[in-house]
């Protein structure tokens, strides 16, 4: 039973998203075309509808197909008028749909930053594009030392894209830990934390750079699966069992704001013990989650 459940969840999942990509589509037309100001703030509003009908549309085919036991904690407070900064533990692709059916209408629908040429991905790249995920452009240490005229400019650029949101709620999302936990590369890395990988500072601090002075704090969501990490057909056939979530608030320190990570090395010093001791605070959390071992 459970490969036709995957089956049916899967078609479904195909065609949420093309039924809600069509007027995604259309009214990205109208986006392009209509470059004044109303008209602009008219199809973002639409084109957010349509993003959380997406989410809307994947919980109700997820809570009847692949039913899961939900404890999920520390969503009071939040404000969907505000702007966020998100992040969470990654251990599956899976996270991805958790986060958004867990916040999905708590705060405004997720944007990621993507790399540039992610834009030119066949639909879904129009799709991000439509939805306003920012792209940006970071240049390699071995491009910068051979083309030092280009240092600084990846996050010029990402500013100007973020300036869109100024002024308008927004929820952009960062997994601080770059990649997917597995005890292959948690071996690999040596990393000091039980159940994490070791942070990567850098990706959040940029945001902060970037667009710091819009966002209202930082959610920092844990996630722990206690059946044990579920893959993507898991999530479909209903495997996934029982998901634990964990969302806190923290406030972004004033002195991290408009900073620049890269070459201020105080900066980013304290930036980096300050992540490091968000992650054993989360790692303290996921071992309270765990059963005694």
């Amino acid at each position: 039973m459970m490969p036709w459940r995957g089956l049916l969840a899967a078609l479904l999942l195909a065609l949420n998203t093309l039924v809600c990509c069509t007027p995604l589509f259309i009214v990205s037309l109208f986006k392009l075309c209509l470059r004044f100001p109303a008209a602009q703030r008219v199809t973002d509003e639409l084109m957010r509808h349509i993003h959380e009908a997406w989410i809307s549309n994947n919980k109700a085919w997820m809570n009847t197909l692949a039913p899961a036991r939900w404890c999920v904690s520390g969503l009071e407070g939040l404000d969907y008028q505000h702007s966020y900064l998100v992040t969470s533990n990654h251990q599956s692709w899976v996270d991805i749909l958790i986060l958004q059916y867990v916040l999905n209408r708590r705060v405004r629908p997720l944007k990621f930053f993507l790399k540039q040429e992610l834009i030119w991905v066949p639909v879904i790249g129009v799709a991000w594009w439509a939805l306003g995920f920012p792209f940006m452009k970071r240049y390699t240490k071995a491009y910068l030392a051979k083309h030092p005229e280009k240092k600084g400019k990846d996050l010029e650029t990402t500013r100007a894209m973020c300036a869109k949101f100024r002024g308008r709620p927004t929820g952009i999302f960062n997994f601080v830990e770059g990649t997917r936990f597995t005890p292959a590369k948690h071996q690999e890395q040596q990393s000091a934390f039980r159940y994490l990988l070791k942070p990567r500072a850098g990706g959040i601090a940029f945001v902060l750079d970037a667009m710091g002075e819009q966002l209202e704090s930082l959610i920092n969501v844990t996630i722990h699966y206690p059946a044990g990490v579920p893959g993507f057909w898991d999530l479909l056939c209903g495997r996934v069992g029982e998901v634990v979530v964990h969302v806190q608030e923290r406030a972004i320190p004033a002195e991290f704001i408009g900073r620049n990570y890269d070459q201020d090395e105080v900066y980013r010093r304290a930036f980096q013990q300050w992540i490091n001791r968000l992650w054993e605070e989360k790692d303290q959390v996921l071992a309270d989650m765990h059963p005694a071992e």
